[in-house]
């Protein structure tokens, strides 16, 4: 590129204004001179509060982020952190951050000052996290087929004798309790296993076009009427303007009906549950030979006691569950359905209380495995 055909500084102004990573910039005394509307972003504070204002102090909470700054303006060299920084400012949530801080030299050597750029993680870190739930249902998976199938026919076996002696026995006598009790037991743990081979052994997934609002609107109606005595009400507020998604409609039935369901159960009388659709702004999906794809965002909010903290690591775990009576499978094949879906799901604690479950699901013309098998 020759010197004539650079960039003004208009256009230089107008890319920093626009590029999706935070730009901040120091002279060599560290106060802050570009603070583009990305970084106002990412941290929740305007151009007028940062500018002119020293780095330092204004990031004073933000250890790490002064010590990278401290190191390229001492030092003279770029230094990066792609882990440890995450920004935590008021009226903000917090935003896990890829940080680099590089030097900034003069034509004839001297530096200038730095100039730091912060990249959103958040995104990589949700996908990642998927990446290891599916890892660990895919070992259940493996094991869960070699164990039910060694269990169901001595199951079916009790079962049957329980049966027969059901039918030998007396019906007055206390007997018939324990048979019933046999029969009744063998039964759940039939479900159990029928369960775990949902995640090791999954049906093909039928795909077609699917209308998430008309789906969420017949669970809706259907969950009405089991929650009536409770009072419990649901509020939709759903965008019509989204279009059918390609995906397996019985399958995503079952996730969406699930998590309501879960919703209504975490949930004390009379309290409102809420239900959200539109079009996910902030992510789009890339797959190889696709064009970056855009998200459907469904997100299920109710006013329960929220999930501790602790525990929300643990929730997608087979076996783990807070409910009494519960098997512990229903998330973990809520997880396997969105994830044979190409999408993704989170749980977050609200601020005030209970808890939100985010749902994204890629508007693809057809499922990327689906596409694959052809």
């Amino acid at each position: 590129m020759t010197v004539n055909n650079r960039p003004s500084p208009q256009e230089y102004a107008m890319i920093l204004e626009n590029i999706e990573d935070a730009v901040i910039a120091l002279d060599q005394q560290g106060t802050i001179n570009l603070f583009n509307p990305a970084a106002q972003n990412y941290i929740g504070l305007s151009e007028k509060q940062c500018l002119g204002k020293p780095f330092f102090e204004r990031f004073s909470h933000q250890k790490i982020l002064c010590r990278l700054a401290k190191t390229a303006l001492n030092e003279g060299r770029s230094i990066s952190d792609h882990e440890a920084v995450v920004l935590r400012m008021p009226g903000t949530k917090p935003r896990p951050v890829s940080t680099t801080v590089s030097p900034i030299f003069s034509s004839d050597g001297v530096q200038k000052g730095a100039v730091m750029i912060l990249r959103d993680m958040t995104q990589v870190h949700t996908l990642e996290e998927t990446v290891r739930r599916t890892d660990r249902l895919s070992m259940v998976g493996v094991m869960a087929a070699g164990l039910a199938h060694e269990i169901k026919n001595p199951l079916g076996g009790i079962k049957g004798a329980a049966q027969l002696l059901q039918m030998e026995l007396d019906e007055n006598t206390e007997l018939q309790e324990y048979t019933e009790l046999m029969i009744r037991e063998t039964d759940r743990v039939n479900r159990i296993i029928e369960e775990l081979l949902d995640l090791s052994q999954p049906r093909k997934t039928q795909t077609g076009q699917v209308n998430i609002s008309q789906i969420l609107d017949e669970i809706i109606m259907l969950q009405r009427q089991a929650v009536a005595e409770r009072n419990i009400s649901f509020k939709l507020q759903l965008d019509p303007s989204i279009p059918d998604i390609c995906g397996d409609r019985d399958l995503l039935v079952r996730l969406f009906l699930n998590l309501i369901k879960n919703a209504g159960e975490a949930s004390p009388d009379g309290e409102l549950i809420s239900i959200e659709s539109r079009i996910d702004s902030e992510c789009q999906m890339g797959l190889p030979g696709v064009r970056a794809t855009p998200m459907v965002l469904i997100t299920i909010s109710d006013n329960g006691p929220g999930i501790p903290q602790q525990k929300l690591d643990q929730i997608f775990t087979p076996f783990y569950t807070t409910k009494e009576g519960g098997s512990g499978l229903g998330l973990p094949i809520c997880q396997k359905i969105i994830t044979d879906h190409g999408g993704f799901i989170q749980f977050i604690n609200r601020e005030n209380r209970g808890t939100s479950v985010k749902v994204s699901l890629p508007l693809l013309s057809r499922l990327q495995n689906d596409s694959d098998n052809h």
